[in-house]
């Protein structure tokens, strides 16, 4: 179990076995850390200790199994993506999806995802549009444009997680399998530092290739983008906002669509085109247009990208709840903690260090406070009501 944990620790954080010999000091050469990744020998005690703490773990985490048996049902990558980085950013997500498993069962939310995984047939790229339209009415979201995807995944149990990339990955989707070979978890996965726009394209892209189940002869990226497209401007609103059938399409239009479907101006004329609202003779002649404006790769108006809040959250909620050590958080959030308690809390503990006969002089003291505020129904009372007891 070290192995496969070792290695994908290593993997995760980006490092070669020649670079985390070189981090551990050089305490062992890369031969020996290979050979622990193939399970050919075990590290001593003093070797697995620097390596948890060389990759950010606990000792413990290198023997544990996973608790879950992880996925990728979608893959949306460059054709040139390199391996190697295509072994990192599962790696990330392994270690990033177990560790959303396991804060859940640590809050005790039992929140799995309520979509159906990889279920709905998809025999036409027409039946992925009908697939949006069931998973809004599933998840009951209407048809108008989503404020925020984001939010809307992690309202409906689907984690959303960033990593740092290159250019040439837009997005990965998972599942997390439990012991009965149920689906515990899903995710749909990012890269960090991309314009809000296109953020939510390619998690709505994801979200399409947990969703959909293609048949044989259906290309299933583009039976994704189609689900992408119809979940975030489904038919209907598009028609609504702009009418059935358009000749002519104003950049300044288009930039006010932009805004209000949160998605870009190519993917709006790609829409369009699909939907038979603009002829194939307009798409083509703006494509030529973005093209000569320069707004391929950088459109007008750019969107901020909008930010996941589960993870952290619950974290936050373990530490304040004392279900997990503010190292361990810290160790999770990859940042420090405020150290600093609620001065409330700090009193109380310094109170109960001091002895007995001052804390019951200081009880008598404000037992004598109190009896006199509520007798005389002074403005005393509301701030006593308002202000902490145990004062010194």
């Amino acid at each position: 179990m070290i192995g496969q944990r070792l290695r994908q620790l290593r993997l995760a954080r980006g490092l070669s076995l020649d670079e985390l010999a070189a981090e551990i000091g050089g305490l062992v050469t890369k031969q020996a850390l290979s050979k622990y990744e193939t399970e050919k020998s075990v590290p001593s005690p003093l070797v697995l200790n620097k390596l948890a703490a060389t990759l950010g773990v606990k000792a413990s985490y290198l023997w544990s199994a996973p608790s879950v048996r992880i996925e990728f049902i979608g893959y949306r990558k460059g054709s040139r993506l390199p391996v190697k980085e295509q072994a990192q950013v599962e790696s990330v997500v392994r270690e990033a999806l177990e560790r959303r498993v396991r804060l859940r069962q640590l809050v005790e939310v039992d929140d799995r995802p309520s979509l159906p995984v990889h279920s709905i047939p998809v025999k036409t790229l027409g039946d992925a549009e009908g697939a949006a339209d069931r998973l809004r009415t599933t998840w009951s979201i209407g048809t108008d444009a989503i404020s925020s995807v984001v939010g809307t995944l992690e309202d409906h149990q689907v984690h959303v997680i960033e990593v740092d990339a290159s250019e040439r990955f837009d997005g990965i989707s998972a599942v997390a399998y439990g012991e009965k070979n149920d689906v515990t978890a899903a995710a749909v996965v990012s890269r960090r530092n991309v314009p809000g726009e296109r953020q939510r394209f390619n998690l709505a892209h994801e979200l399409g290739h947990l969703v959909i189940k293609p048949l044989d002869g259906v290309d299933e990226e583009k039976a994704a983008h189609r689900f992408a497209a119809a979940f975030l401007c489904p038919a209907a609103t598009l028609r609504r906002e702009i009418g059935p059938s358009r000749a002519f399409l104003q950049a300044g239009e288009l930039q006010l669509l932009k805004r209000r479907f949160g998605v870009s101006i190519q993917a709006l004329l790609y829409r369009m085109r699909d939907l038979g609202i603009i002829a194939e003779a307009h798409y083509k002649h703006w494509c030529m247009d973005i093209n000569r404006l320069g707004w391929r790769r950088r459109e007008p108006g750019e969107m901020a990208a909008e930010k996941p809040q589960w993870f952290n959250q619950k974290v936050l909620r373990a530490v304040s709840e004392g279900l997990l050590p503010r190292e361990d958080a810290e160790r999770m959030l990859c940042q420090a903690m405020p150290t600093d308690q609620p001065i409330s809390l700090t009193e109380r503990r310094a109170f109960l260090k001091l002895p007995t006969e001052q804390r019951r002089r200081i009880l008598a003291e404000q037992a004598e406070r109190i009896a006199d505020a509520y007798a005389d129904g002074s403005a005393a009372r509301e701030e006593i009501q308002g202000g902490d007891l145990v004062t010194y």
